[in-house]
C-alpha cells in the first residue's frame, strides 16, 4: 500500500475497490490516501518503495485515466460519458487543458515497446510502472535525459497546481511517444478564493434594474427604433437592448449572502473559471526549470507545448443541444446572417472582454461607413452628372483650340494635341470637383464624431460589463514578467555572480542596491535599442528605395515602349497599370516581412510585461506597414511632376531618361488609380484570401503530418475524440494585433487621400461586411478559445486613430491644394478671367516654348506633325520667350503658390476647429450611464442595508423564542437553541467561514 497525500477541497466519492481511507501516515502525520499497487515519490522526494523493481503478483494498469474519483486498476468506459467537457467521472468540468508531447526512453531509436509507463494521479504524483524485461537494457541518451528533464519539471509544476487547491486528471503514458493532455479542474473553494483575490464583480440577488432613458420623447424614439430593428437583432437572450443590468458587486467570501448563488457548479461561467485558471497557472513557480514562474515560461521552454481553455462544445453539433459557441455560430459566425447586429454581450461572455471591445468597436466603424459612402457615392454621381457642364475639360476636347504639346520624350516622341488627352481630361473631373472639398472637411468631421461616439459606446459597454474601476486588476496583470526578461536577467545575474559575490563582501549593500541587480537597465538594453533604431531606419530606407526602383521602372518602360509605334498610343495607361501592380505585390511582401521584423525588434529589447511589449510591438509594426502601404501614393500625390523640368532644361534620372510627368488632366487621376488598386488588392488579397486561406493550408499541412507520423493502437481510444483533441487541432490564438492593423490600415485609406478617392468609404465598408464575419468564423470555428482579458478600452489603437484623424486634415489639405486644380482654377475665376467664368482657363494653365531652342539630339526624328511648329505648349506658369525674363517662373505661379498655401492654412485650421468643437459638444460619457453610475452606488448601500437587516432577524429569531417558557424550559431551549443560534447565521456565512480556511 502507498500513499498519496489527501488536499484541502479533493473530493471524498472514492471507488472502494481502488482506494481505502488512511488515517494519518506514521513518517509527517499528514493525512493521505492508501492506494494499492502504487508506486510513487512523496512530495518530500522519499520513496516510498523500491522503484527498481516490481512488486509480485503486480498486474500492470489497464486504466487509461487515473485520478482519486476512479478506480486505478479498471479501464475507463468511455461509452458511458455523458460530457465531453468534464473528467471522467463526468462531475468536474474541465477548466483548462495544459497539452505536451512525450517520448519515452529510446523511443527515438525506434523500440516499440516502452520501459515505463507514466500517469499522474489527480494529486500530482508520478506512478512508475514496470513492465517485464528490464529496462536497464535501454542506456539513457542525450535526447533521453532531456526529455526526462522536462518530465520532472513538469511533475514539480503539476504537484504546485495541486498545492494550490487545483485538480488535475491526465491520461497514462502507454505508446512509446504521443502527446498528452493535463486537465485541470478548479473546485469552488478555489474559484472563491480566487475570485475573491481578483476582485470579480458577481451579480448580487437584487433583480435586474432598467437604465431609464433621459425623457418621454427619447423613450419613444428608443421603443420605435426597437421595433424598426427587430429583424436585425440576433436570437440570443444575452443580446440586450432592453436596457436592463444586473447589480453587481466584487466578490467576497464573507458576504456570499449577498450573491444569488443557485448552483456552485454555473455561478461562475466558463469564460471566467478558465479566467481564475489561467491566473494560478501564470503565478505558479516551478524551481527545477530555474525558477521559472508561470506556465508561459515553460511553454518557452519546451516543457508544455500549449495550454489553453476549452470550447463550449462542437459549434456544429447535430441535434437541438446548444451552447454558446453553437449559438454565436448560428446567430453571428455565418456569412448569411451578416445583416443583423452582433450580439456583443455574448461576444464578451465567451471570449472576454478584450476580443468584446475589439468587435463592438468594429462593429461601429463599420456602421459608420455608411453615411460615409452615401455621400461618397453622392459626390461621384456630382462629379458624373456634370462632367459636360466642365469647361476646361471641354476646351480640352475641342479639336478646333489645336494647342500643340511639346514632346514627351527626346528623340522618338513627337508633337501632339492636347485634344487626345481628352478622356483623361473628363475622368479627372469625376474626383477633381468643388464636391471633394467640401467631402473633404466632412471625413475630418466624421472621423472625430467616430472616435467621440466610440468614446461613448466603451463607457457604455465598460458600464454594463462592470469594467468601471478595473486598474488594480490591469496594474496586477502587469506585475507578471516575460519569460524572455526572466531569462534575460537570469543570464546577467549569472555573468555577474562573481563579481557582485565580492563586492558584497567588501560593500554592505542595500536590499534597493540587491533589487536594482535583478533588473535590467538602461546599458543592458542599449545594444537593443541601437538594434532598433538601425533597423527601422534601414526598412525605412528599403521602402523609399523600392519605390525609386519602380520610379525607374517606369521612366525606362515608358520610353521604351515610346520606341515602338504600335504601343506608343499606349504608353501612359500600360506603365501606370504595370507599376502600380508591382507595388502592390511588393507592399503585400514587405508587409509580411515587416511584421516579422518588428517581433523579432521587439523581441531583442526585452520588455518587461507583455502589455509593454504588445504597445512596442504595435508601434513598431505600424511605422513600418504605413511607410509601405502609403509612400507609392505619397509619392504621386505630392512629388511626381513636381522635379520635371521645362523644355530645353528637363531633370534627367540617368543619361537619357527624363523624370516622368503628371498627366494633362493632372495627376489626381492616377492618385486615384494607384489608391483604388492599392486599397482593393490589399483588402482583397491579403485580408481575405489570406486569412481563408493560410489557416486552411496550415489545418491541411498538420493533417497530413498527423497522418504521415507512426500511430500506435489504443484499445481505449474512443471512436469520437474529446474536446481537448479537437481544440488541440485548431491554431493557437496569437493575440487581436493583426486584426487591428488591417483595420487601422484601411481607416488610414478611408480618411488620408479621401479627397483623391471619394469612394474608398464605400470599398471600405463591403469589405468590412465580409470582415466581421471572417473573423468571427475564425474565433469560432478556426481558433483555440483565448484566455478571457479584461480590460476598459481599446488601448494604444486608440491613440493612432486619434493621430490618423488629425493627419488627415493636414494631408487633404495638401492634396486638395497641391494635387488638384481646385485653387488654380479659382484664382484663374477671380483674378485673371474676364467674365468671371473658366473660358480660356486651360490656355493660362499653358506656357510657350521656343522649339529651336531644343537642345541638339532631343527634336523629334521624322515628325509627322501635319504643319511646322514654331511653339509648343508645356503646362506651367512660365514666362514665353519673348518676354524680358523667357522661362523664369510668372507672376501667376507666385499668385497660385501664395492661394495654395494660405488654402492649407485656412482648411486646416477650420477643420481643428470644427473637430473640437464637435469634440466638446458630444460628452465622453453618455448622460443616462454618468446618472445611473451615481444612483447604483445608492441602490447597492440600500441593498446591503437590507440584507445585514435580514441577517440580523434571522439570528435574533431563536433568541426570541427562547424567551417564551418557563425558567427549565428556558434553560432547555437556550441548551438546544444555543447551537442552532450558532448555525443559522453561519448557514448564511458558512461558505465564507470554510472558504477562508482553504
Amino acid at each position: 500500500t502507498y500513499y498519496l497525500p489527501l488536499l484541502p477541497g479533493s473530493p471524498r466519492k472514492l471507488s472502494p475497490r481502488s482506494v481505502v481511507r488512511g488515517g494519518q501516515d506514521p513518517r509527517n502525520g499528514q493525512q493521505y490516501l492508501k492506494v494499492p499497487g502504487l508506486q510513487f515519490q512523496s512530495p518530500q522526494g522519499s520513496s516510498s518503495g523500491d522503484s527498481g523493481q516490481a512488486s509480485s503478483g503486480e498486474s500492470p494498469h489497464t486504466s487509461s485515466v487515473i485520478n482519486n474519483y476512479l478506480d486505478a486498476n479498471e479501464p475507463v468506459s468511455s461509452e458511458a460519458r455523458l460530457s465531453r467537457m468534464h473528467f471522467h467521472d463526468n462531475q468536474r468540468k474541465v477548466d483548462y487543458v495544459l497539452a505536451y508531447h512525450y517520448r519515452k526512453r529510446g523511443a527515438h531509436l525506434g523500440q516499440g515497446s516502452p520501459g515505463h509507463s507514466l500517469a499522474v494521479i489527480s494529486n500530482g504524483e508520478t506512478n512508475k510502472e514496470h513492465h517485464a524485461g528490464g529496462p536497464g537494457d535501454i542506456e539513457l541518451g542525450p535526447l533521453d535525459a532531456l526529455e526526462e528533464e522536462r518530465r520532472e519539471q513538469r511533475e514539480e509544476f503539476e504537484h504546485n497546481l495541486m498545492a494550490a487547491g487545483l485538480e488535475l486528471e491526465k491520461d497514462l503514458e502507454s505508446k512509446s511517444q504521443g502527446s498528452i493532455f493535463v486537465r485541470i479542474h478548479a473546485p469552488w473553494q478555489v474559484l472563491t478564493r480566487e475570485a475573491e483575490f481578483l476582485k470579480i464583480k458577481v451579480p448580487t440577488k437584487k433583480e435586474m434594474y432598467e437604465i431609464k432613458a433621459g425623457g418621454s420623447i427619447a423613450k419613444k424614439f428608443n421603443a420605435i427604433l426597437q421595433k424598426l430593428s427587430s429583424p436585425l437583432q440576433p436570437r440570443v437572450p444575452e443580446h440586450s437592448h432592453n436596457r436592463m443590468k444586473n447589480l453587481s458587486y466584487p466578490f467576497s467570501r464573507e458576504k456570499m449572502y449577498l450573491y444569488n448563488i443557485q448552483e456552485k457548479d454555473t455561478f461562475f461561467d466558463n469564460a471566467t473559471r478558465s479566467r481564475i485558471v489561467h491566473e494560478i497557472l501564470k503565478r505558479t513557480s516551478c524551481s527545477r526549470a530555474n525558477n521559472t514562474m508561470g506556465i508561459n515560461s515553460l511553454i518557452a521552454n519546451n516543457i508544455y507545448e500549449a495550454a489553453y481553455p476549452l470550447h463550449d462544445g462542437e459549434y456544429d453539433s447535430p441535434g437541438d443541444d446548444m451552447n454558446d459557441r453553437k449559438l454565436l455560430y448560428q446567430e453571428w459566425a455565418r456569412y448569411g446572417v451578416f445583416y443583423k447586429f452582433q450580439p456583443i454581450d455574448l461576444i464578451r461572455k465567451y471570449f472576454g472582454e478584450k476580443i468584446g471591445l475589439y468587435f463592438a468597436w468594429l462593429g461601429l466603424y463599420t456602421s459608420f461607413l455608411i453615411p460615409s459612402s452615401v455621400i461618397g457615392v453622392i459626390v461621384f454621381l456630382y462629379g458624373c452628372a456634370t462632367i459636360e457642364e466642365d469647361i476646361p475639360s471641354k476646351e480640352m476636347c475641342d479639336q478646333q483650340n489645336a494647342f500643340t504639346m511639346c514632346p514627351l520624350c527626346d528623340k522618338s516622341c513627337d508633337y501632339w494635341n492636347l485634344s487626345s488627352a481628352c478622356g483623361t481630361a473628363r475622368a479627372s473631373h469625376l474626383f477633381d470637383n468643388p464636391a471633394t472639398v467640401v467631402f473633404s472637411i466632412f471625413m475630418a468631421l466624421w472621423a472625430t464624431m467616430f472616435l467621440e461616439n466610440w468614446k461613448r459606446l466603451q463607457m457604455r459597454l465598460g458600464y454594463f460589463w462592470d469594467l468601471t474601476g478595473i486598474e488594480e486588476e490591469e496594474k496586477h496583470a502587469q506585475e507578471h514578467s516575460r519569460p524572455e526578461y526572466e531569462t534575460k536577467v537570469r543570464e546577467k545575474m549569472l555573468k555577474e555572480s562573481d563579481k557582485s559575490a565580492v563586492q558584497k563582501l567588501e560593500t554592505n549593500m542595500t536590499e534597493n542596491d540587491e533589487d536594482d541587480e535583478d533588473k535590467l537597465t538602461w546599458k543592458d538594453r542599449f545594444p537593443g535599442y541601437l538594434m532598433n533604431f538601425a533597423s527601422i531606419l534601414f526598412m525605412i530606407a528599403l521602402t523609399f528605395s523600392i519605390v525609386f526602383g519602380v520610379i525607374v521602372y517606369r521612366i525606362t518602360t515608358a520610353a521604351a515602349l515610346s520606341l515602338n509605334k504600335a504601343t506608343r498610343s499606349n504608353v501612359r495607361v500600360t506603365v501606370t497599370a504595370t507599376a502600380v501592380i508591382i507595388n502592390l505585390v511588393v507592399i503585400l511582401i514587405l508587409d509580411e516581412i515587416y511584421g516579422v521584423v518588428a517581433k523579432w525588434l521587439t523581441k531583442i529589447e526585452v520588455p518587461k510585461t507583455e502589455q509593454t511589449f504588445e504597445e512596442r510591438l504595435i508601434l513598431k509594426a505600424f511605422l513600418l506597414k504605413f511607410v509601405n502601404a502609403y509612400s507609392p501614393i505619397f509619392y504621386v500625390a505630392f512629388f511626381k511632376g513636381r522635379f520635371v523640368g521645362r523644355p530645353g532644361s528637363y531633370v534627367y534620372v540617368f543619361d537619357g531618361y527624363r523624370m516622368e510627368e503628371c498627366a494633362p488632366g493632372g495627376c489626381l487621376m492616377e492618385l486615384c488609380i494607384q489608391l483604388s488598386i492599392i486599397m482593393l488588392g490589399k483588402q482583397l488579397i491579403q485580408n481575405n484570401i489570406f486569412e481563408i486561406g493560410v489557416p486552411k493550408l496550415k489545418k491541411l499541412f498538420r493533417k497530413l503530418k498527423d497522418e504521415t507520423e507512426p500511430e500506435e493502437t489504443d484499445p481505449d481510444h474512443s471512436k469520437r475524440p474529446e474536446q481537448w483533441d479537437l481544440d488541440y487541432s485548431l491554431e493557437p490564438y496569437t493575440g487581436l494585433t493583426p486584426e487591428y492593423m488591417e483595420m487601422i490600415i484601411q481607416f488610414g485609406f478611408v480618411t488620408l487621400f479621401v479627397a483623391s478617392f471619394p469612394l474608398a468609404p464605400v470599398f471600405a465598408l463591403l469589405n468590412n461586411v465580409i470582415e466581421v464575419r471572417l473573423d468571427a468564423k475564425k474565433f469560432v470555428t478556426e481558433l483555440r478559445r483565448p484566455d478571457a482579458v479584461r480590460t476598459k478600452d481599446i488601448g494604444i489603437w486608440f491613440d493612432i486613430l486619434s493621430g490618423i484623424g488629425k493627419f488627415s486634415v493636414i494631408i487633404n489639405a495638401f492634396v486638395i491644394a497641391v494635387t488638384s486644380d481646385f485653387i488654380p482654377r479659382l484664382v484663374y475665376q477671380y483674378a485673371y478671367s474676364h467674365n468671371g467664368t473658366l473660358h480660356g482657363f486651360v490656355n493660362h494653365t499653358l506656357s510657350f516654348f521656343n522649339v529651336s531652342q531644343l537642345k541638339e539630339g532631343t527634336q523629334p526624328e521624322n515628325s509627322h506633325f501635319d504643319q511646322e511648329v514654331q511653339f509648343c505648349r508645356f503646362k506651367d506658369y512660365r514666362e514665353p520667350p519673348w518676354a524680358p525674363n523667357p522661362y523664369e517662373f510668372s507672376k501667376q505661379y507666385w499668385s497660385v503658390l501664395s492661394a495654395r498655401l494660405a488654402f492649407v492654412i485656412i482648411f486646416q485650421n477650420l477643420v481643428m476647429f470644427l473637430s473640437v468643437l464637435v469634440d466638446w459638444m458630444i460628452p465622453d460619457i453618455p448622460t443616462d450611464i454618468s446618472d445611473q453610475i451615481k444612483k447604483e452606488k445608492s441602490l447597492l448601500v440600500d441593498f446591503f442595508l437590507k440584507e445585514e437587516h435580514e441577517k440580523l432577524k434571522l439570528s435574533d429569531e431563536p433568541a426570541q423564542r427562547s424567551q417564551g417558557g418557563g425558567d427549565r424550559s428556558r434553560r432547555s431551549r437556550a441548551a438546544s437553541s444555543a447551537p442552532s443560534s450558532r448555525s443559522q447565521p453561519g448557514s448564511i456565512a458558512s461558505s465564507g467561514s470554510q472558504h477562508t480556511n482553504v
